[in-house]
């Protein structure tokens, strides 16, 4: 079986909703399952922190990306850049990227935005530099998915992006579920491939 982590960053729960809609994508590949994980906030006093979340996929370590046949990277725009939490955890990964633990693996992106032309492209752009540190083997979404010429929301050739709206409070459209479950099955296959 080949395990696939769906690694995410999430405040107002879009991002979550589309980890969520990638993992099914995964699913849907026999021989395949996909692993949800999360990381926490980033506090300025140690402690602050539980040491697993209340709800929701349990928080990420090391082990889970080491152990993984593939990688779906998900977090919000943060002024056209990944969150900080999520950057935060992807520093901390020197150990692996030492041991070139992450080298051939396939990896993907995905991400949220409050504003339509909030930065999505270069939020999923920013996260895809550390996997290509990493020696990762990183893709999109090609053209011949045809909802990536329907949306009138999110979807870029970089990888699932959603417009949530400023109070996050848009559900995913139709074209945005279908982009993130593509992706989802689109990884897994070349997992399973390049096993």
């Amino acid at each position: 079986m080949a395990d696939i982590l769906v690694l995410y960053y999430s405040v107002g729960g879009s991002v979550r909703r589309m980890a969520e809609l990638v993992a099914q994508g995964v699913e849907r590949v026999p021989g395949a399952a996909a692993r949800l994980r999360t990381v926490p906030k980033v506090f300025t006093n140690i402690g602050d922190e539980k040491a697993i979340p209340d709800e929701g996929a349990p928080y990420c370590e090391l082990r889970d990306l080491e152990t993984c046949a593939g990688l779906a990277l998900g977090s919000p725009t943060r002024f056209g850049n990944m969150a900080a939490p999520l950057k935060h955890f992807l520093d901390g990964t020197a150990l692996l990227w030492h041991r070139g633990a992450l080298a051939g693996k396939p990896a993907c992106v995905f991400t949220s935005t409050g504003s339509l032309h909030g930065g999505q492209e270069t939020t999923l752009v920013s996260m895809m530099l550390p996997l290509l540190h990493h020696g990762m083997v990183v893709f999109g979404l090609p053209y011949t998915q045809a909802e990536l010429n329907a949306t009138r929301a999110g979807g870029t050739p970089y990888g699932a992006s959603h417009f949530a709206g400023l109070a996050d409070d848009l559900a995913v459209s139709a074209e945005e579920r279908t982009l993130c479950i593509a992706q989802g099955k689109r990884l897994a296959e070349l997992a399973l491939k390049l096993r």
